[in-house]
């Protein structure tokens, strides 16, 4: 399992950027604005157009800037056509073991969603890196409270699904032990201006530091 928290890039801004909906022809300069802001986690979920080929420009161009890789990596197939594009970052929406415990053999960082105790435990014991806990406004701070309370010490939790940009809206995940977030419709909808990308990923960072203070 990777160690996430000794990880220089979460350590700078353990923030991933979910990119649903995007082209491959659009990949390439929203992650360099991404890369400029200081977001060092790309996600595309596979579920976008030609999503692999987005991942393997990604992987290319920016594999030794940043993480990058896939987002509702549902199955093992899936799996299996993601990781021989060299990607190193594997995100799901569900919790499925064998997903989880060969991406963590192929020495990806391995983010699977959970909804509850069991899956939790389930995830981390099939060597994920961190828990996705999804959708977090459903969750609310006060479930991941209660399952953070029980699981093991260093346990890596990022709320992902309704996170504003703003101080306010982070620091209620914080303050029950979250340690980042990811960033969907928040930060980038399919046909998305450049412009729009930029301003909102900043005020993603803005807001992520001012919890920092």
């Amino acid at each position: 399992m990777a160690n996430l928290k000794a990880n220089p890039f979460f350590q700078s801004l353990p923030l991933v950027a979910i990119l649903r909906g995007i082209l491959p022809s659009e990949i390439l300069p929203a992650a360099k604005i991404l890369i400029e802001e200081g977001y060092r986690f790309i996600e595309v979920p596979l579920n976008s157009p030609d999503a692999l080929m987005s991942i393997k420009l990604l992987v290319d161009e920016y594999g030794d800037e940043a993480i990058v890789g896939a987002g509702t990596v549902t199955d093992q197939q899936k799996l299996i056509d993601v990781l021989e594009t060299g990607a190193k970052l594997i995100v799901t929406p569900n919790m499925n073991p064998d997903v989880i415990s060969i991406a963590s053999k192929r020495g990806c960082i391995v983010m699977p969603g959970v909804q509850t105790t069991t899956e939790a435990f389930t995830a981390l014991s099939c060597g994920a890196s961190a828990l996705k806990f999804f959708p977090a406004e459903v969750i609310g701070a006060k479930g991941i409270k209660a399952m953070k309370s029980v699981l093991p010490e260093g346990t890596v939790c990022l709320p992902v699904g309704g996170v504003a940009a703003n101080k306010e809206s982070m620091q209620e995940y914080l303050d029950v032990g979250a340690d980042g977030f990811g960033l969907g419709s928040g930060l980038y909808q399919k046909g998305m201006s450049l412009e729009e990308l930029k301003s909102r990923s900043h005020a993603y960072k803005k807001a992520w530091l001012g919890t920092q203070k």
